[in-house]
């Protein structure tokens, strides 16, 4: 958090306003369009650009976008006025959309107070109530879970956020070094390898931010499809939160390239075609570099079991649903002595010879 007194910031508010009665309007996920909140119309979203929104951009280790340099700064905490009600709107560190404390206006931040300009998202598809149904549906299926669990996270805030991403391509050019062993006992025997490989990698999918954990990515990895994406609009995020891009490309980049040696050591493996293969060595020459800053959707609940925070993701495009979860250490005992007794029979009747 920054120091001294909050800046001061713009925000797409009258994109917000319902054109026939001047109220607020939200995002709703199954009408795909911007729906007031007090006379009900739809506000359609879509655009001739939509085409477009999938559209990746070059690298190039020079340019702001990379370096993060002449860009504003948004690392300390904003301030708005509500055009509505004249309320001060606070935005806390990356946030990039709230609503209005006074009258629960949405308030998304205008692309010039922003820093970092998002290119693309995927809009919700699952209202809150499906999402609520899917986390019932998730915990239904969980066994040893406690008996209150379900109204645990029943009881559960819920909130739904535009979670920030990169997706990245590359070329790769590589020689590789390994060894491998054939046999067992006194004929096991170590050999050493190489060879040469060329990858192609498209939309590696890669948090943008630390609140971004592995739970979270693994609610989206499974549903993203480029050609889902629509064009960044303030309406798209109106009720919802959303955290706003603050890597540069090269942090992102640093950040991908763990995943990327794990991707590049099981190519070789397969490669190679042996089993038992270790010490992977390679070079790389990195070439067609391409990137998109996008938002996803994802549904989260927090909720605390004995002092212990857990939480619960829903994919907001298809209801992939993650977690973390208790267990009743009562059931997990009657498992344990229901496979017991369970045994101690199958050995009894076996010795009786019962199953001869």
């Amino acid at each position: 958090m920054g120091k001294g007194a909050p800046d001061h910031v713009t925000a797409d508010q009258a994109a917000l306003s319902c054109p026939n009665c001047g109220a607020h309007c939200v995002f709703s996920p199954s009408d795909g369009a911007l729906r007031c909140t007090s006379c009900g119309s739809l506000s359609d979203l879509d655009s001739p650009w939509d085409a477009t929104a999938a559209r990746e951009f070059p690298y190039a280790p020079d340019d702001a976008e990379t370096t993060g340099a002449d860009l504003p700064d948004v690392s300390h905490d904003r301030t708005h006025q509500c055009r509505n009600c004249g309320g001060a709107v606070l935005f806390i560190g990356p946030a990039l959309s709230t609503d209005c404390p006074y009258c629960n206006g949405p308030v998304v931040l205008a692309p010039a107070d922003v820093g970092y300009r998002t290119t693309a998202l995927i809009p919700f598809r699952i209202e809150q109530a499906a999402a609520r149904t899917r986390m019932r549906a998730w915990v239904g299926r969980r066994l040893a879970a406690p008996r209150a669990l379900p109204a645990l996270l029943d009881d559960a805030r819920l909130v739904g956020i535009y979670a920030p991403f990169w997706t990245f391509d590359s070329h790769e050019a590589l020689e590789y070094w390994a060894r491998y062993t054939t046999g067992s006992g006194d004929r096991r025997r170590t050999h050493s390898t190489s060879g040469a490989l060329q990858l192609r990698f498209d939309d590696l999918l890669m948090p943008a931010s630390p609140h971004v954990t592995a739970m979270i990515r693994d609610g989206i990895l499974h549903d993203f499809d480029p050609a889902a994406l629509k064009p960044y609009r303030v309406g798209y995020l109106a009720g919802f939160a959303a955290e706003r891009h603050h890597q540069s490309v090269a942090q992102g980049l640093t950040a991908n390239a763990p995943d990327k040696k794990l991707l590049i050591r099981n190519r070789i493996r397969q490669h190679i075609g042996r089993s038992g293969v270790h010490a992977i060595r390679f070079q790389t020459d990195t070439t067609g570099i391409r990137y998109r800053r996008i938002l996803l959707p994802v549904w989260i609940a927090h909720y605390t079991w004995r002092g212990r925070p857990m939480k619960v993701v829903v994919s907001g495009i298809d209801g992939r649903t993650f977690g973390e979860r208790p267990f009743s250490r009562v059931k997990l005992a009657c498992y344990a002595a229901a496979l017991s007794a369970a045994a101690i029979a199958l050995g009894l009747a076996w010795g009786a010879g019962g199953l001869l």
